[in-house]
Protein backbone atom coordinates (compact mmCIF):
# COMPACT_ATOMS: atom_id res chain seq x y z
CA UNK A 1 0.00 0.00 0.00
CA UNK A 2 0.90 3.34 -0.63
CA UNK A 3 0.97 6.46 1.22
CA UNK A 4 -1.42 8.98 0.62
CA UNK A 5 -1.87 12.56 2.31
CA UNK A 6 -4.94 13.14 4.90
CA UNK A 7 -6.28 16.18 6.31
CA UNK A 8 -6.75 15.15 10.06
CA UNK A 9 -8.15 17.32 13.31
CA UNK A 10 -5.63 17.51 15.63
CA UNK A 11 -6.69 19.97 17.80
CA UNK A 12 -10.20 21.58 19.28
CA UNK A 13 -11.68 24.50 21.43
CA UNK A 14 -14.35 26.26 21.90
CA UNK A 15 -15.64 29.26 24.04
CA UNK A 16 -19.27 28.76 25.11
CA UNK A 17 -20.17 32.18 26.96
CA UNK A 18 -20.99 32.15 30.72
CA UNK A 19 -24.35 33.95 30.43
CA UNK A 20 -27.30 31.93 30.26
CA UNK A 21 -30.42 33.32 28.92
CA UNK A 22 -33.82 30.95 30.11
CA UNK A 23 -36.80 30.52 28.14
CA UNK A 24 -38.33 32.46 31.22
CA UNK A 25 -36.32 35.69 30.56
CA UNK A 26 -38.75 35.93 27.55
CA UNK A 27 -41.76 36.28 29.21
CA UNK A 28 -41.95 40.14 29.57
CA UNK A 29 -41.01 40.36 25.92
CA UNK A 30 -43.71 42.02 22.96
CA UNK A 31 -43.69 39.83 20.10
CA UNK A 32 -45.49 40.59 16.67
CA UNK A 33 -45.88 38.33 13.39
CA UNK A 34 -44.62 39.18 10.07
CA UNK A 35 -47.64 41.67 9.43
CA UNK A 36 -46.99 43.84 12.47
CA UNK A 37 -49.75 42.17 14.53
CA UNK A 38 -48.91 41.90 18.14
CA UNK A 39 -49.19 38.24 18.96
CA UNK A 40 -52.42 38.15 21.21
CA UNK A 41 -51.55 34.77 22.73
CA UNK A 42 -49.56 34.73 26.48
CA UNK A 43 -45.94 34.40 26.37
CA UNK A 44 -46.29 31.77 28.14
CA UNK A 45 -47.66 29.81 25.89
CA UNK A 46 -45.95 30.88 22.72
CA UNK A 47 -42.73 29.90 24.95
CA UNK A 48 -44.14 26.88 25.47
CA UNK A 49 -44.96 25.91 21.79
CA UNK A 50 -41.44 27.43 21.12
CA UNK A 51 -39.45 24.68 23.11
CA UNK A 52 -42.22 21.76 22.12
CA UNK A 53 -41.00 22.67 18.74
CA UNK A 54 -38.03 23.48 18.98
CA UNK A 55 -36.60 21.69 22.06
CA UNK A 56 -34.58 24.75 23.02
CA UNK A 57 -34.30 25.53 27.17
CA UNK A 58 -31.60 27.85 27.58
CA UNK A 59 -29.11 29.61 25.05
CA UNK A 60 -25.52 31.92 25.72
CA UNK A 61 -25.25 35.15 25.19
CA UNK A 62 -21.65 36.71 25.05
CA UNK A 63 -20.63 39.47 27.66
CA UNK A 64 -21.41 43.18 26.78
CA UNK A 65 -17.88 44.03 26.38
CA UNK A 66 -17.31 41.46 23.67
CA UNK A 67 -17.43 40.79 19.77
CA UNK A 68 -17.61 37.81 17.85
CA UNK A 69 -13.47 38.35 16.59
CA UNK A 70 -13.24 38.37 20.35
CA UNK A 71 -14.85 35.10 21.36
CA UNK A 72 -13.10 33.49 18.20
CA UNK A 73 -9.61 34.01 19.33
CA UNK A 74 -10.62 32.73 22.84
CA UNK A 75 -11.33 29.67 21.12
CA UNK A 76 -8.49 29.26 18.71
CA UNK A 77 -5.98 30.38 22.05
CA UNK A 78 -7.57 27.41 23.66
CA UNK A 79 -7.28 25.24 20.68
CA UNK A 80 -3.75 26.49 20.15
CA UNK A 81 -2.84 25.37 23.72
CA UNK A 82 -4.82 22.14 24.16
CA UNK A 83 -2.37 20.74 20.87
CA UNK A 84 0.71 22.23 21.96
CA UNK A 85 0.71 24.20 18.31
CA UNK A 86 3.05 26.37 17.42
CA UNK A 87 0.61 29.60 16.00
CA UNK A 88 3.71 31.06 13.58
CA UNK A 89 3.54 27.85 12.11
CA UNK A 90 -0.25 28.45 10.55
CA UNK A 91 -0.21 28.55 6.59
CA UNK A 92 -4.03 29.66 7.25
CA UNK A 93 -6.60 31.11 9.62
CA UNK A 94 -9.91 31.12 7.95
CA UNK A 95 -12.85 32.53 10.52
CA UNK A 96 -16.74 31.81 9.45
CA UNK A 97 -19.03 33.97 10.56
CA UNK A 98 -22.00 35.85 8.96
CA UNK A 99 -22.59 39.32 10.76
CA UNK A 100 -18.89 40.31 11.74
CA UNK A 101 -18.34 42.03 14.91
CA UNK A 102 -21.52 43.56 15.73
CA UNK A 103 -21.28 45.93 19.67
CA UNK A 104 -23.36 45.71 21.78
CA UNK A 105 -26.52 48.42 22.03
CA UNK A 106 -26.07 48.42 17.91
CA UNK A 107 -26.69 45.56 15.09
CA UNK A 108 -24.55 47.13 12.59
CA UNK A 109 -21.85 44.78 10.26
CA UNK A 110 -18.31 45.60 11.05
CA UNK A 111 -16.27 43.32 8.92
CA UNK A 112 -13.20 45.76 7.62
CA UNK A 113 -10.28 44.21 8.03
CA UNK A 114 -11.84 40.84 8.46
CA UNK A 115 -12.58 39.25 11.48
CA UNK A 116 -9.71 36.35 10.95
CA UNK A 117 -7.25 39.51 10.62
CA UNK A 118 -8.41 40.46 13.49
CA UNK A 119 -7.66 37.52 15.12
CA UNK A 120 -4.25 36.79 13.78
CA UNK A 121 -3.99 40.31 15.38
CA UNK A 122 -4.91 38.83 18.83
CA UNK A 123 -3.19 35.75 18.70
CA UNK A 124 0.22 37.46 18.09
CA UNK A 125 0.94 35.80 14.96
CA UNK A 126 3.50 37.42 13.03
CA UNK A 127 4.48 35.15 10.33
CA UNK A 128 2.85 36.75 6.99
CA UNK A 129 2.72 33.73 5.07
CA UNK A 130 -0.13 32.71 7.43
CA UNK A 131 -2.83 33.91 4.97
CA UNK A 132 -5.75 35.08 7.32
CA UNK A 133 -9.56 35.87 5.37
CA UNK A 134 -13.67 35.25 6.57
CA UNK A 135 -16.05 33.01 4.84
CA UNK A 136 -19.58 34.16 5.20
CA UNK A 137 -21.49 30.77 4.06
CA UNK A 138 -24.29 30.86 6.79
CA UNK A 139 -24.79 28.40 9.66
CA UNK A 140 -22.58 25.29 6.83
CA UNK A 141 -19.61 28.00 6.86
CA UNK A 142 -17.35 26.37 9.51
CA UNK A 143 -17.99 22.80 7.88
CA UNK A 144 -17.12 24.62 4.33
CA UNK A 145 -14.15 26.18 5.54
CA UNK A 146 -13.08 22.86 6.58
CA UNK A 147 -13.83 21.73 3.28
CA UNK A 148 -11.73 24.19 1.72
CA UNK A 149 -8.89 23.14 4.25
CA UNK A 150 -8.84 20.07 3.15
CA UNK A 151 -8.71 21.24 -0.40
CA UNK A 152 -5.68 23.59 0.55
CA UNK A 153 -4.46 20.23 2.35
CA UNK A 154 -4.52 17.79 -0.20
CA UNK A 155 -2.89 20.32 -3.19
CA UNK A 156 0.02 20.54 -1.30
CA UNK A 157 -0.38 24.24 -0.42
CA UNK A 158 -0.55 24.14 3.13
CA UNK A 159 0.44 21.65 6.19
CA UNK A 160 -1.43 23.56 8.97
CA UNK A 161 -4.75 25.79 9.24
CA UNK A 162 -7.06 27.05 11.93
CA UNK A 163 -10.40 27.05 11.31
CA UNK A 164 -12.68 29.15 13.03
CA UNK A 165 -16.30 29.20 13.72
CA UNK A 166 -17.72 32.48 15.69
CA UNK A 167 -20.83 34.06 15.65
CA UNK A 168 -23.23 36.67 17.60
CA UNK A 169 -26.31 36.27 16.68
CA UNK A 170 -28.07 37.58 19.88
CA UNK A 171 -27.05 40.78 18.47
CA UNK A 172 -29.08 40.51 14.75
CA UNK A 173 -32.16 39.24 16.05
CA UNK A 174 -34.97 41.44 15.82
CA UNK A 175 -36.04 41.11 19.78
CA UNK A 176 -39.44 41.31 18.87
CA UNK A 177 -39.59 38.20 16.24
CA UNK A 178 -40.66 34.76 18.28
CA UNK A 179 -37.42 33.13 15.76
CA UNK A 180 -35.21 35.29 18.41
CA UNK A 181 -35.40 32.73 21.10
CA UNK A 182 -33.35 30.59 18.46
CA UNK A 183 -30.35 32.20 18.50
CA UNK A 184 -27.04 32.04 21.08
CA UNK A 185 -23.57 32.93 20.67
CA UNK A 186 -20.44 30.99 20.63
CA UNK A 187 -16.90 30.15 19.06
CA UNK A 188 -15.76 26.80 18.08
CA UNK A 189 -12.05 26.06 16.26
CA UNK A 190 -10.01 23.17 15.25
CA UNK A 191 -6.69 22.39 13.95
CA UNK A 192 -6.21 20.61 10.13
CA UNK A 193 -3.11 18.99 9.76
CA UNK A 194 -1.59 16.98 6.63
CA UNK A 195 -0.82 13.40 7.04
CA UNK A 196 0.59 10.81 4.76
CA UNK A 197 -1.21 6.93 5.95
CA UNK A 198 -1.00 3.71 4.16
CA UNK A 199 -5.11 3.37 5.61
CA UNK A 200 -7.63 5.93 5.37
CA UNK A 201 -8.06 8.80 8.59
CA UNK A 202 -9.13 12.22 8.72
CA UNK A 203 -11.65 13.44 6.19
CA UNK A 204 -12.54 10.93 3.69
CA UNK A 205 -15.18 12.84 1.90
CA UNK A 206 -17.37 15.97 1.58
CA UNK A 207 -20.50 17.18 -0.22
CA UNK A 208 -22.03 20.76 -0.65
CA UNK A 209 -25.01 22.32 -2.70
CA UNK A 210 -26.60 25.75 -2.69
CA UNK A 211 -30.14 25.74 -3.48
CA UNK A 212 -30.22 29.47 -4.27
CA UNK A 213 -32.54 30.33 -7.45
CA UNK A 214 -35.55 29.17 -5.22
CA UNK A 215 -34.66 29.47 -1.59
CA UNK A 216 -32.07 32.07 -1.34
CA UNK A 217 -34.69 34.14 0.78
CA UNK A 218 -35.37 31.71 2.88
CA UNK A 219 -33.20 33.48 5.67
CA UNK A 220 -32.18 37.20 5.09
CA UNK A 221 -32.14 40.60 6.96
CA UNK A 222 -35.27 42.89 7.35
CA UNK A 223 -36.59 45.82 9.44
CA UNK A 224 -38.38 44.61 13.13
CA UNK A 225 -42.13 43.66 12.94
CA UNK A 226 -42.81 45.84 15.97
CA UNK A 227 -44.13 48.85 14.15
CA UNK A 228 -43.39 51.26 17.11
CA UNK A 229 -39.75 51.41 16.81
CA UNK A 230 -38.08 53.92 15.16
CA UNK A 231 -37.07 53.12 11.75
CA UNK A 232 -33.11 54.12 11.76
CA UNK A 233 -32.00 51.26 8.95
CA UNK A 234 -31.34 49.08 11.45
CA UNK A 235 -31.95 45.40 9.90
CA UNK A 236 -32.27 42.13 11.42
CA UNK A 237 -32.17 38.49 10.92
CA UNK A 238 -35.43 36.88 9.38
CA UNK A 239 -36.22 33.31 8.73
CA UNK A 240 -38.95 31.88 6.64
CA UNK A 241 -39.42 28.85 9.63
CA UNK A 242 -42.13 26.56 8.26
CA UNK A 243 -40.56 26.32 4.42
CA UNK A 244 -37.18 26.00 5.77
CA UNK A 245 -38.33 23.40 7.80
CA UNK A 246 -39.85 21.25 4.96
CA UNK A 247 -36.57 22.18 2.61
CA UNK A 248 -34.05 20.89 4.92
CA UNK A 249 -36.43 17.38 5.34
CA UNK A 250 -36.52 17.22 1.57
CA UNK A 251 -32.93 18.39 0.81
CA UNK A 252 -30.50 17.25 3.39
CA UNK A 253 -30.75 13.37 3.68
CA UNK A 254 -30.00 12.76 -0.14
CA UNK A 255 -27.22 15.29 0.23
CA UNK A 256 -25.67 13.32 3.38
CA UNK A 257 -26.51 10.31 1.81
CA UNK A 258 -24.66 11.53 -1.45
CA UNK A 259 -21.94 12.29 0.54
CA UNK A 260 -21.62 8.62 2.30
CA UNK A 261 -21.55 7.47 -0.82
CA UNK A 262 -18.78 8.58 -1.98
CA UNK A 263 -16.79 8.26 0.73
CA UNK A 264 -17.66 4.32 0.24
CA UNK A 265 -18.39 3.74 4.45
CA UNK A 266 -21.45 2.08 5.03
CA UNK A 267 -24.08 4.16 7.28
CA UNK A 268 -23.92 0.89 9.53
CA UNK A 269 -20.38 2.07 10.18
CA UNK A 270 -21.04 5.60 11.10
CA UNK A 271 -20.56 6.09 15.14
CA UNK A 272 -21.48 9.60 15.51
CA UNK A 273 -23.72 12.46 13.66
CA UNK A 274 -22.79 16.27 14.69
CA UNK A 275 -25.17 18.20 13.06
CA UNK A 276 -26.01 21.91 13.00
CA UNK A 277 -28.43 22.58 15.55
CA UNK A 278 -31.26 24.65 14.91
CA UNK A 279 -34.38 22.61 15.81
CA UNK A 280 -34.07 19.46 17.69
CA UNK A 281 -37.06 17.96 16.36
CA UNK A 282 -35.94 19.03 12.76
CA UNK A 283 -32.94 16.95 13.42
CA UNK A 284 -34.98 14.09 14.68
CA UNK A 285 -36.81 14.10 11.70
CA UNK A 286 -34.05 14.60 9.30
CA UNK A 287 -32.30 11.39 10.92
CA UNK A 288 -35.07 9.81 10.23
CA UNK A 289 -35.33 10.13 6.92
CA UNK A 290 -32.03 9.74 6.32
CA UNK A 291 -32.07 6.06 7.58
CA UNK A 292 -34.88 5.63 5.57
CA UNK A 293 -33.29 6.31 2.27
CA UNK A 294 -31.15 3.34 3.10
CA UNK A 295 -33.79 1.25 4.17
CA UNK A 296 -33.77 1.41 8.07
CA UNK A 297 -37.03 2.05 9.61
CA UNK A 298 -34.94 2.93 13.09
CA UNK A 299 -32.18 5.49 14.05
CA UNK A 300 -29.99 3.79 16.03
CA UNK A 301 -30.21 5.46 19.40
CA UNK A 302 -27.51 7.65 21.39
CA UNK A 303 -25.89 8.60 17.55
CA UNK A 304 -26.82 12.08 17.35
CA UNK A 305 -25.62 14.00 20.85
CA UNK A 306 -27.28 17.06 20.66
CA UNK A 307 -26.51 20.26 22.58
CA UNK A 308 -29.20 22.73 21.18
CA UNK A 309 -31.47 22.61 24.67
CA UNK A 310 -29.14 24.22 26.53
CA UNK A 311 -26.85 26.07 24.01
CA UNK A 312 -29.41 27.32 21.36
CA UNK A 313 -28.78 27.70 18.04
CA UNK A 314 -24.62 28.98 17.56
CA UNK A 315 -24.59 29.20 14.06
CA UNK A 316 -21.15 28.00 12.52
CA UNK A 317 -20.10 27.81 16.43
CA UNK A 318 -22.40 24.66 17.00
CA UNK A 319 -20.43 22.13 15.16
CA UNK A 320 -16.71 22.60 16.23
CA UNK A 321 -18.06 23.42 19.51
CA UNK A 322 -20.17 19.66 20.10
CA UNK A 323 -16.88 18.16 18.37
CA UNK A 324 -14.70 19.51 21.16
CA UNK A 325 -17.24 18.21 24.23
CA UNK A 326 -17.35 15.39 23.29
CA UNK A 327 -13.38 14.96 22.72
CA UNK A 328 -13.13 16.56 26.30
CA UNK A 329 -15.76 14.24 27.40
CA UNK A 330 -18.19 17.10 28.24
CA UNK A 331 -20.86 15.32 26.57
CA UNK A 332 -20.85 12.11 29.03
CA UNK A 333 -22.87 9.66 27.07
CA UNK A 334 -21.16 10.04 23.72
CA UNK A 335 -17.45 9.22 23.68
CA UNK A 336 -15.18 8.56 20.37
CA UNK A 337 -11.90 5.95 19.95
CA UNK A 338 -9.10 5.64 17.13
CA UNK A 339 -11.04 4.01 14.31
CA UNK A 340 -14.56 5.74 14.83
CA UNK A 341 -16.43 7.11 11.49
CA UNK A 342 -18.10 10.18 12.14
CA UNK A 343 -20.61 12.34 9.69
CA UNK A 344 -20.50 15.61 10.38
CA UNK A 345 -23.31 17.76 8.50
CA UNK A 346 -24.78 21.39 8.28
CA UNK A 347 -27.71 23.37 6.44
CA UNK A 348 -28.47 26.85 6.54
CA UNK A 349 -28.83 30.36 4.63
CA UNK A 350 -28.05 30.44 1.02
CA UNK A 351 -29.58 27.82 1.54
CA UNK A 352 -26.56 25.91 1.68
CA UNK A 353 -25.95 22.47 2.82
CA UNK A 354 -22.72 20.55 3.57
CA UNK A 355 -21.58 17.29 5.32
CA UNK A 356 -18.31 15.72 5.67
CA UNK A 357 -17.54 11.71 6.57
CA UNK A 358 -14.36 11.80 8.99
CA UNK A 359 -12.31 8.77 10.26
CA UNK A 360 -10.77 9.43 13.56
Amino acid sequence: MHNTLYSVITGTGNYIPPKRILNEDFLAREFYDADEQKLTRPNREIIDKFFEITTIGERRYVADDLVTSDIAYLAAEQTLKSSGTDKETLDYLIVAHNFGDVKHGSNRTDMVPSLAARVKYKLGIKNPNTVAYDLPFGCPGWLQAIIQADYFIKSGDAKRILVIGAEVLSRVADPHDRDSMLYADGAGAVILEARTSTVPTGILAHKTRSDTFLFSKMLDMGKSYNPDIEDKGDIFLKMNGRKLYQYALETVPQAIKDCLEKSRVPISKIKKILIHQANGKMDDAILKRLYNLFGQEEVPPGIMPMTISWLGNSSVATLPTLFDLILNNKLPDHQLQEGDYLLFASVGAGMNINAMVYKM
